[in-house]
């Protein structure tokens, strides 16, 4: 039995959670609940030696089992308001603020469809190439959490609103490149449950039910995946195409991306799959890479060791501390849910016009994108650094537009300007530089009218406090000297003024050019043309008088 106590109204008990409890704390509803003394659920400490140890082993087992990887990610929809009512969502809230009657699941509590729910699930169905149900439903699924006050999910079964799809993905050039397409099962709609606050040291938890009911779409995967590089790299594309689409930040480190891994292993030339294991707290693409290695060793090992049966179909958890995983419980089987279509909403009917009007207003998506930067003549690590953020790609292809040479506009990016904004943690659209001055600082190098020393200064004042190139050559007059003559008075007197490194160039110590060019550079504030300035230098040093 739990108790539920209001400001004003009496106690009343409910068959809920065993060890539930309600309670008001400053005026705002706090839900708590005992954590489970079950030794199971307990974290256990590894020492970094033994995980070391293991490690080793691991790497002794034999290569002749394939592992099967699937993932579910759960991604939450950036909409002003829940999916079933008009509560917003901001993350980070003071625990139960921004919750009604209809995330709590109150008695009576009627839930109405937030129609940009299916905008959003729709536009992600057609960028993963997926065919979407024009006639679709939502069910309960039922099942029992702290976290989930209604004692059901509102979500999607037998119909999903897009299936049979597929997403494809370039794999880094440091871990060994090519082309994957991974196959997509299903997309469906759902709402997010709410979340427990676990105390450090005490034996309770709080609820905080500020996130039920945030839409969510889930993305299945097939399971097309072989080991821990495709998997993140599979995640993080996902990531990169709702980022595209506007739907969700996905950011993985406030929940709004939450990857689940299936992974099970079988002898090379066995059709029938391996037992399933979930792996959970997965929190950094990383940690996902790790994750699977370890579980994909770990099921390896016990096959090996005639122990396959100790395979059980099960959630485990990923502990980043002792780089292992760890049993959560046991897993759940779909009969468990008990589904059955939920009776206060109508079905979600879909035309093809309105799906159209979504399929053109869809922008460019990363994989187009990367297609048009090869064709480009980029390399594949050009390729990917400028897609992986929709905003870096805006600003190159804005940049591009205005006539620069894309090779150059790549190399300033991912070089220069890259590192100002890591150093300042600064975003791209953060920085003060324009795309038009980039492109014009180029042409300006490329023209000879300023070095490419000159520019890297000039750069970085314009990421710092913006202006133009033009007007920056102007006032601080960085106009390259490309005259001849004055640079030939330059060089004669860094000749004249060093005679005993003359002597040593002359006596076959010829890396001393460098030293001569560099005071050249110096004396001339940096605006003497290098390619005048060397050649200049060479006749003179190599000169008999």
């Amino acid at each position: 039995m739990a108790s539920t106590i209001f400001r004003t109204s009496k106690v009343h008990s409910f068959p809920l959670y065993p060890t539930s409890l309600l309670k008001i704390t400053n005026g705002v509803l706090f839900f708590t609940t005992t954590q489970s003394q079950n030794p199971q659920k307990q974290t256990k400490k590894v020492s970094a030696s033994a995980t070391s140890t293991q490690s080793k082993k691991l790497d002794k087992i034999p290569k002749n089992y394939e592992p099967i990887i699937g993932i579910e990610t759960h991604v939450q929809l950036s909409t002003f308001t829940k999916a079933f009512c008009s509560c917003p969502y901001n993350y980070g809230s003071y625990p139960n603020t921004t919750i009604c009657p209809i995330c709590m699941g109150l008695p009576g509590a009627l839930p109405v469809l937030n129609s940009k729910v299916i905008d959003f699930a729709v536009k992600l169905g057609l960028a993963l190439n997926c065919k979407l149900a024009f006639n679709s439903k939502f069910d309960r699924k039922q099942y029992f959490y702290p976290d989930l006050p209604k004692g059901y999910q509102i979500s999607q079964f037998d119909v999903p609103i897009a299936s049979d799809g597929y997403l494809d993905v370039d794999i880094p050039v440091e871990f060994g490149g090519g082309h994957k397409r991974f196959g997509i099962t299903r997309v469906h709609m759902e709402e997010d449950a709410g979340k427990l606050l676990h105390t450090d040291n005490g034996n309770y938890s709080q609820v905080d039910l500020n996130r039920a009911g945030v839409p969510l779409l889930e993305i299945v995967s097939e399971p097309d995946m072989r080991n821990g590089i495709e998997a993140a790299e599979y995640a993080a594309e996902l990531q990169r195409l709702v980022r595209y689409l506007g739907v969700s930040n996905g950011n993985m480190q406030e929940g709004s991306l939450r990857c689940d891994v299936n992974v099970s292993v079988r002898p090379i030339g066995q059709s029938k799959f391996g037992t399933k294991v979930e792996v959970k707290n997965l929190n950094s693409f990383a940690s996902m890479g790790r994750a699977i290695d370890f579980e994909i060793s770990r099921q390896v090992q016990l096959h090996s060791q005639g122990q396959d049966d100790q395979i059980v179909q099960e959630t485990r958890l990923w502990d980043d501390g002792t780089q292992r995983t760890i049993t959560m419980r046991k897993k759940e089987g779909l009969a468990d849910y008990r589904y059955f279509p939920e009776p206060d909403l109508p079905a979600v009917i879909i035309s093809q016009e309105y799906v159209d009007n979504i399929q053109n207003s869809l922008p460019e998506l990363p994989e187009i994108k990367r297609r048009r930067y090869e064709k480009m003549g980029l390399s594949m690590q050009d390729v990917l650094f400028l897609a992986n953020d929709k905003n870096v790609a805006e600003f190159f292809d804005a940049t591009i537009a205005k006539g620069a040479n894309a090779k150059l506009v790549a190399n300033w990016i991912m070089s220069d300007i890259a590192a100002f904004m890591k150093n300042e943690k600064l975003s791209i659209n953060e920085i003060k530089l324009a795309p038009e001055e980039l492109s014009q600082l180029i042409t300006s190098i490329k023209g000879g009218i300023i070095s490419g020393k000159i520019g890297k200064e000039i750069l970085f004042e314009l990421l710092s406090k913006g202006g133009t190139v033009k007007g920056l050559i102007e006032e601080k007059d960085l106009v390259q000297i490309v005259d001849p003559l004055e640079v030939e008075k330059f060089v004669d007197k860094v000749i004249a003024e060093n005679p005993k490194q003359l002597e040593q160039y002359r006596g076959g110590k010829t890396k001393l050019q460098g030293y001569f060019a560099g005071q050249v550079m110096k004396l001339s504030k940096g605006k003497a043309n290098p390619g005048l300035l060397n050649k200049i230098l060479l006749e003179k040093l190599n000169s008999k008088s």
